[in-house]
């Protein structure tokens, strides 16, 4: 999903240096049967963000799950969720979303 958020910002014209978009992720299993299966993705993205855009990466946070072909293609067997930190370069401000 980190790939799929980055492309939607570069569509909105916010490119973020490597260093400043990062995830972190975990994955639950759950036994069934003896089995252990993955049951749930959690996602949390750090970002540094230039001044003046955070309502388009806002918005390519809310819409980014539904393009990610790796989130879709587990919908419905796995859960999958995110949280972010987004910071502002210029204010040095944080925020959560």
């Amino acid at each position: 999903m980190l790939g799929t958020l980055n492309g939607a910002l570069e569509v909105r014209e916010v490119r973020l240096d490597p260093d400043a978009i990062t995830a972190e992720v975990e994955g639950v299993n759950e036994v069934r049967d003896g089995v252990p299966v993955l049951t749930e993705i959690r996602i949390h993205y750090r970002l540094r963000i230039p001044a003046g855009t955070r309502e388009r990466v806002e918005r390519a946070l809310e819409r980014h799950q539904s393009r990610c072909p790796t989130a879709q293609s587990l919908r419905g067997a796995v859960v999958v969720s995110w949280t972010a930190d987004i910071e502002d370069e210029e204010s040095g401000s944080g925020g959560r979303s």
